[in-house]
């Protein structure tokens, strides 16, 4: 008889796990939060555009494969729990913001977290502006619904993301004034300049590389190397940034400031994990990302994890990760090429982060009013006055003696920056993972029996 696997995630890993599961005989469900598949790197633009989108051709790839005989799609769908007892998988379908959410229980042979991350920002004075997006967000809104975040825009922050999000502005008609990395080029040369002679199984790269590069020249898109955005300035809305050079360990040079004048910015240093469920099932996880051995398994039995929560690498290094676990969670022995290509991803993603690491010194461009955690409106100065205080031992006790990270989006924004601003970190365990209502808890689960 066939396994049964779960797939919580339909980006690049999950549907690569969707795809090497059903290969090796299993059957599938996928479910995801979002209605449609791909998740943010895979994103479709409006019907209206989709026509003339190139990506079509990914899109009605992805929808056969979901529509295959043993894969069930479960779009809409939340996973909010996991029992102790056989990885029960408990479900919620229907939007999260709606009524009459369906309640489901499931009990599959091998479940397989592809859950993705989310945009990192560091903090800094006037972040909090209306005009102040995430990398994601900006891009998520041109590719999603073809809408410009504003009309002139700064791209800033670490790491090659931001050139997709600028290209996707410039199609949507935004003047993109600036991209900035904040990685000297010193740091990035070393960083993709060990052994060279590996970059030749990534022939894609090069040529995607080469295409933001031409696109950035044709609009006239100045590239700076070792600059940051240090503040926002506005009254109601953010009018003009300040960015400023820094070091290779992101101290800031004296003398280097410069002012643009925008009406939007978009901001992103990379990727934080969304490992939520897999410390709601009991998974260990390394320096915040899922802890997997060579077939992507967990610390728990049946349990998988592919993709951004074992270690950010962008979507090939996901896909390729999110092969092996579709094929080792069905029951089957991933082959020596699936192997390879995912252990060519992880190598890249290696050079990625040594490229366009975060540098120590950034809290430097901080100041004492500056808000970190924006839900809660904590401010460095209270966090740093907490972190000395010897009332507030340990992490645990200074998020609920100050609230950073307490708050609506619990620590997703702030999270990563208040624990290295404050020393340490703690993922606690949550039986809920995710938010659900009373009425929806004291329900019971269809086909639990009375």
């Amino acid at each position: 008889m066939s396994r049964q696997v779960v797939i919580v995630g339909a980006g690049p890993a999950g549907l690569a796990a969707a795809e090497h599961a059903l290969r090796a005989g299993a059957r599938v469900t996928v479910l995801d939060q979002a209605d449609t598949p791909g998740g943010q790197y895979h994103r479709m633009p409006p019907e209206a555009y989709q026509a003339r989108n190139s990506g079509r051709a990914g899109f009605e790839r992805r929808r056969r494969l979901l529509a295959h005989p043993r894969c069930r799609w479960w779009p809409g769908s939340t996973v909010w729990a996991f029992g102790s007892a056989e990885n029960r998988v408990h479900v919620l379908r229907g939007q999260s913001d709606g009524t009459g959410r369906r309640r489901l229980t499931l009990v599959p042979d091998a479940l397989i977290l592809a859950t993705g991350a989310h945009d990192r920002t560091l903090p800094f004075p006037g972040w909090e502006l209306p005009g102040v997006y995430t990398a994601g967000a900006a891009q998520a809104l041109a590719k999603g619904e073809r809408v410009a975040i504003g009309k002139r825009v700064l791209v800033a922050g670490a790491g090659p993301f931001l050139l997709p999000v600028a290209e996707s502005l410039l199609g949507v008609g935004a003047e993109v004034v600036a991209v900035l990395e904040a990685n000297p080029f010193p740091t990035v040369r070393k960083g993709w300049s060990a052994r060279p002679w590996r970059l030749a199984a990534h022939p894609g790269k090069a040529g995607e590389l080469a295409r933001y590069a031409v696109t950035l020249a044709r609009h006239r898109v100045p590239y700076r190397l070792g600059r940051v955005v240090i503040e926002a300035r506005g009254a109601g809305k953010v009018r003009e940034v300040v960015t400023a050079g820094v070091r290779a360990d992101w101290s800031l040079v004296p003398g280097t400031e410069r002012v643009y004048e925008v009406d939007a910015v978009c901001v992103g240093h990379g990727f934080v994990p969304r490992p939520e469920l897999a410390v709601a099932a009991g998974c260990v996880l390394d320096g915040g990302f899922v802890r997997v051995d060579g077939e992507q398994r967990t610390t728990v039995d049946g349990v998988f994890a592919a993709g951004e929560i074992t270690g950010i690498g962008g979507a090939g290094t996901a896909a390729a990760e999110g092969a092996v676990a579709g094929c080792a969670a069905a029951g089957g022995r991933p082959s020596r090429a699936l192997l390879r290509t995912r252990d060519r991803a992880l190598a890249f993603a290696e050079r990625l982060a040594a490229a366009h690491p975060i540098g120590p010194d950034w809290p430097g461009w901080l100041r004492a009013d500056t808000i970190v955690c924006r839900c809660e409106e904590t401010t460095y100065g209270e966090l740093t006055r907490a972190a000395r205080d010897p009332a507030c031992p340990g992490p645990h006790a200074l998020k609920l003696g100050t609230r950073a990270g307490l708050g609506p989006c619990q620590g997703r924004m702030c999270g990563v920056s208040v624990a290295e601003l404050c020393g340490g970190a703690e993922r606690h365990h949550r039986p809920i993972a995710q938010p659900i209502r009373l009425g929806e808890l004291a329900s019971r689960p269809e086909g639990e029996p009375e």
